[in-house]
């Protein structure tokens, strides 16, 4: 230990500075030039360069730094300076980050590239991270934070998505389709204005749905780590590892081959952890600055700023139908509030008028969708991704068109279900369809015929039909490579080694990649060992988003498993002495299907084949089909299949408080054929809670008149339900196996969300008589419309106007039945068009 402390000096490097530790004075220089060398192999080039101090007990004994983010007071403004000189000498701090040191763009889609990870400039949204600190603690991190100093140039804010476009100026970004609007979508399939002349009946109506956030238990966190092989390794908290590590490489300018990204068990997504993040990116760069492993973990009320929550979206909708119900002509118009960035936004944009085709026959269609730029934290995907909103008016819409036709709002459904193996107008491509079960099993559950219309005054029922995609048809970023990859290890043990990019984020997608392979090779899902979510160990998985993971990983772990038990069965069939085509894979043996005691172990088969062939090993992809759908804007709603369900909610609500609660839901849920049915049906329950709370209670709520301020960044004030107010489920699965699922699985993660909130909505009216026509519904929503129903008014609350909107030239597309081939027919360009 004496020989430890003593002091030695000689100079290897005028830009270097090595002490023994942080409270040696004055500077203690090392003589061992070996020394010196090992500890600069384990120094960043940057620290070299800028002559940092570096200290000796870091280098031979690195300990976990922590970082926090500086984060903006403003909701739009211009940054004049940031000064870090006090916080970087503060003791404890190692290293300090502004936006210059992060000087390259990043975004989920290629078409919104626009955060930075630390803002160079400009803020956009009270929260936007502005510096970032690596101390030895949390504490004094946080304590730095207060040492630095930024001074802003405030601008006018945009505090929702009509401001947005009454005001194109000062604009939030300089990119977008005009002023403050990110993007303007107009599409046409077939002349609506024909279809509404041929309608019996034509209503419209305006809805409101308010955005919400994820509200996982577990909040965001990274840890980094720069290798003395100038290598970086991200453990994070995130759905998509590919995605984090494309874009570590951009803005790190690193080669992707020396980026490690894990995605760690993940404590709930919702969508929520779906982006690259500024967090993400800010403890990489502070590992390589300080050549310590660095790790961060928000706040709640963080969490509340990174957001990417659902979208508050405007819809107007005008439908034709006629006197039984047919749908001769659509017009869907939405309006969404996108927040301060683009993140996943066109997509989701593109998402309010994808899916309105596929549950009910629409002749001609129309859609006409806008988001706007505000500041506010950005949104992105929740849970359904884009197409809660629209559902929930479509729904609603629906059953106030069967009240004017006289018609039961099932019976008028059931008689116009979109038929199986079929293409609706905008060219999404129907496969299995088991929306009918699934409507006669929730309206014979619910007693629906004894109920509607019938029930005391304050107890309702209503009933609302959905469906999802089973994974996106096309990858984020243009590629023709598989959108998931499954390598397979077989071990002469008789284990099996499953490796997949995909993440598990508590929704079962670990397990389902275990119940395939088994199934295949015959084996006890125990016998499977899976590795996931590990960029340097397993093959690409695009990641855990849009109810994609078991339909692709599943049919990439088939094909793998597929190949592996043909390698197999043909050594075995050698050694059994009969043809391959009489080997069976079962119960852990592989045996003569004439004579099953004609076999062996199934880690016998491996080890013949391995003696035969050397080492097994197999691979697996999936690519989704080539959509139908050739226009522009025909990439979002393709899927290889999609899932259905039917819900009838009941509710009673009381007419003195306006208090709604929902003592049970009946739903039903077409999930092809289940895997893992106590599994399935957990997803259901989730979506129906996380429906119930959107429905009911839950708004990220902001103070426009104080400067855009989150009102309540906490689980204390955002209100959620709890184990009080979760209502009783009622589940039924509809298995109607689909071909393009793996055994004929379809999704269940998310589309049993989606007709909750109408549901709900439905049966309030049906309890009170009055119409919420925006969620969420609130007791003094529900008392304004009956104080308005007993002034002799209309019963009603929601929104009034549709705002004026220059939408840009329509993309005209034929529908199939009028000879289109999934292509636009060309225009000539002409003014922009302002509709009303």
């Amino acid at each position: 230990m004496a020989t430890r402390k003593k002091r030695r000096t000689v100079g290897l490097s005028d830009s270097l500075t090595v002490k023994r530790s942080q409270s040696d004075s004055p500077t203690v220089r090392l003589s061992d030039h070996r020394v010196i060398g090992r500890a600069l192999r384990k120094i960043d080039a940057t620290a070299k360069v800028t002559g940092a101090t570096i200290f000796a007990d870091d280098l031979f004994f690195p300990r976990m730094l922590y970082a926090k983010l500086l984060r903006s007071p403003h909701p739009h403004a211009k940054i004049l300076r940031v000064d870090v000189a006090k916080a970087a000498r503060l003791a404890g701090v190692r290293a300090v980050l502004t936006g210059k040191d992060l000087p390259i763009p990043f975004g989920i889609l290629p078409v919104s590239q626009d955060e930075h990870a630390l803002a160079p400039d400009k803020v956009r949204f009270v929260g936007d991270p502005v510096a970032a600190v690596a101390a030895t603690s949390e504490d004094v991190a946080t304590a730095a934070l207060d040492l630095i100093t930024v001074e802003y140039e405030p601008l006018r804010p945009v505090p929702d998505a009509e401001d947005a476009v009454a005001h194109p100026e000062p604009r939030i970004h300089d990119y977008g389709d005009g002023g403050n609007l990110h993007k303007l979508i107009h599409l046409e399939f077939g002349d609506v204005e024909t279809g509404f002349a041929a309608a019996d009946l034509v209503r419209e109506d305006l809805f409101f749905y308010e955005g919400s956030t994820h509200l996982p238990m577990e909040q965001h966190a990274a840890v980094a780590q720069w290798s003395a092989d100038r290598k970086l390794t991200v453990w994070s908290s995130t759905q998509t590892p590919h995605y984090v590590h494309r874009a570590l490489a951009k803005v790190l300018e690193l080669p992707p081959a020396r980026i490690r990204v894990i995605a760690t068990p993940n404590g709930g997504g919702f969508g929520g952890k779906s982006d690259p993040f500024s967090h993400e990116i800010v403890v990489a760069k502070l590992a390589m600055v300080t050549g310590r492993p660095v790790k961060i973990t928000l706040t709640r009320e963080e969490v509340f700023y990174c957001h990417r929550g659902r979208h508050p979206t405007l819809m107007w909708i005008k439908t034709g139908v006629t006197k039984d119900g047919a749908i001769t002509a659509m017009h869907f118009k939405s309006l969404l509030d996108g927040g301060g960035y683009g993140s996943y936004g066109v997509a989701s944009t593109y998402y309010t008028g994808a899916l309105q085709t596929v549950t009910y026959p629409v002749a001609r269609y129309k859609f006409q969708g806008a988001r706007a730029f505000t500041n506010k934290p950005p949104c992105g995907p929740k849970r359904g991704h884009g197409t809660p909103q629209p559902r929930y008016a479509l729904e609603v819409h629906l059953d106030k068109l069967a009240e004017q036709l006289g018609a039961d709002p099932a019976e008028l459904r059931l008689k116009h279900l979109v038929p199986p193996n079929s293409l609706t107008a905008n060219y999404l491509r129907v496969g299995s369809m088991g929306l009918g079960a699934c409507l006669e099993k929730v309206v014979a559950g619910s007693e629906w015929k004894r109920k509607f219309r019938k029930l005391p005054p304050g107890k309702g029922v209503g009933l609302a039909c959905s469906s999802y995609i089973c994974g996106a048809g096309l990858p984020i970023y243009w590629n023709n490579m598989p959108h998931s990859g499954v390598q397979l290890k077989c071990d002469r043990g008789g284990g099996v080694t499953v490796f997949c990019g995909s993440t598990e984020i508590g929704q079962g997608s670990d397990s389902i990649l275990a119940y395939i392979v088994a199934e295949v090779l015959g084996l006890d899902p125990f016998e499977i060992a899976v590795v996931t979510a590990d960029t340097d160990l397993t093959p690409v998985d695009l990641g855990s988003y849009s109810s994609r993971v078991t339909l692709m990983t599943g049919n990439a772990a088939i094909q793998a498993a597929e190949r592996a038990k043909e390698i197999l069965a043909g050594h075995a069939a050698r050694k059994l002495e009969i043809p391959a085509t009489r080997v069976v894979f079962a119960g852990g043996r592989v045996f003569d299907a004439e004579d099953p005691k004609h076999g062996m172990a199934f880690a016998e088969a491996v080890q013949v084949a391995e003696a035969a062939q050397g080492t097994i090993g197999t691979v697996g992809s999936y690519t989704p089909p080539r959509s139908a759908a050739k226009y522009r804007g025909g990439g979002v709603g393709p899927s290889p299949a999609y899932s259905y369900s039917a819900a009838v909610a009941e509710v009673d609500v009381d007419p003195d408080t306006g208090i709604v609660t929902v003592p049970r839901i009946w739903i039903a849920h077409d999930i092809g054929q289940s895997i893992n049915a106590a599994a399935v049906m957990g997803q259901v329950e989730g979506s129906v809670y996380m429906g119930l709370g959107e429905a009911l209670m839950e708004e990220m709520a902001y103070r426009g008149n104080r400067n855009v301020v989150h009102k309540i960044p906490s689980l204390l004030e955002y209100k959620s339900p709890t184990t009080l107010e979760m209502c009783d489920v009622v589940t039924y699965l509809v298995e109607d196996p689909d071909p393009s699922g793996p055994f004929g699985a379809k999704e269940v993660g998310q589309g049993p969300l989606l007709p909750v909130p109408p549901a709900i909505a439905n049966a309030v009216y049906d309890a009170v008589g009055v119409r919420v026509d925006e969620v969420p519904i609130t007791p003094e929503k529900v008392l304004k419309a009956l104080k308005k129903k007993a002034k002799g008014e209309e019963g009603r609350v929601g929104p009034t106007r549709f705002p004026d909107i220059p939408w840009p030239e329509p993309i005209r597309v034929p529908p199939p039945w009028e000879g289109g081939d999934g292509g636009a027919v060309p225009v000539v360009a002409a003014a922009p068009e302002r509709q009303h």
